[in-house]
């Protein structure tokens, strides 16, 4: 059999509060020794990811900003498949919406409500270390956006007449662990099955794992054989994901770590 392991990032395989993903290593360092590919699903910028997977000596496709885009290493699959641009060393599938119409929108419908709505487009480097707990470094990586715009809203009771005014503008909305983010006509889950078609054709006999903590990972885990919802920062899963889903007994990485060696034993 040949697994394939989809994960969310923040929250999921990285903690909440240090950013680290120290306690999922044991797993990690098993993927890695067993050939299993690791595919980053995630809100991150194509940026974030790249310095995550060099820190990690990760090597397989990814998926960034919310299943805006899939990057596949040149020369990673021999099966061919339909690709729309070429970037660096990558063959790139985009399913996005680009980050400068998703600005306008926004700002379009801050005017209209007359509430705030702040995007990592209005803050700088600093905000964001700040807000996110973030190294400066992480922090401008993070606002290297192509496809998904993270916000906030300046007064929660218009979230409703906000969030409803996006989908009337022909646009989609998921909410993270942190921020709401905007994004076009794309999500994990569609990423994802693209990427696991193209895996069904190089490989025989797949089964594919998804790890995740929020709403925004729900398309990602209804897409996958084995759905894995990890407990959030105060103990509890989301009541939000409605799916039959493995409940990984531990907070981020930890639970994270004890589903995949499971799972694999």
């Amino acid at each position: 059999m040949n697994y394939v392991v989809f994960t969310d990032m923040d929250g999921t395989l990285i903690d909440h509060h240090t950013y680290s993903c120290e306690a999922a290593r044991p797993a990690l360092d098993r993927l890695k020794k067993e050939g299993i590919p690791l595919i980053v699903c995630t809100s991150k910028t194509r940026a974030e990811i790249e310095k995550f997977r060099d820190e990690l000596e990760i090597s397989d496709p990814f998926i960034s900003e919310n299943g805006a885009a899939i990057f596949i290493p040149k020369g990673y699959f021999k099966t061919s498949f339909n690709f729309d641009e070429e970037l660096d060393d990558y063959l790139v599938i985009i399913q996005g919406t680009p980050y400068q119409k998703l600005r306008e929108v926004l700002k379009e419908i801050e005017a209209s409500s007359g509430c705030k709505i702040r995007g990592f487009g209005d803050m700088t480097p600093q905000d964001i270390s700040k807000d996110c707990g973030l190294d400066l470094e992480s922090a401008e990586l993070s606002k290297r956006r192509d496809f998904d715009e993270p916000f906030v809203i300046g007064d929660e009771t218009r979230s409703l007449y906000i969030l409803k005014e996006i989908k009337n503008m022909g646009l989609n909305f998921t909410r993270g662990g942190r921020y709401y983010h905007i994004m076009g006509n794309s999500d994990k889950g569609q990423a994802v099955s693209e990427l696991i078609e193209i895996y069904r054709r190089e490989l025989k006999n797949v089964t594919t794992i998804g790890l995740g903590d929020s709403l925004n990972d729900l398309p990602m885990l209804k897409s996958v054989d084995l759905p894995v919802l990890v407990k959030k920062p105060d103990g509890s899963y989301d009541s939000q994901i409605n799916i039959e889903v493995m409940h990984a007994e531990g907070i981020g990485p930890v639970g994270w770590e004890k589903a995949i060696m499971e799972i694999l034993e």
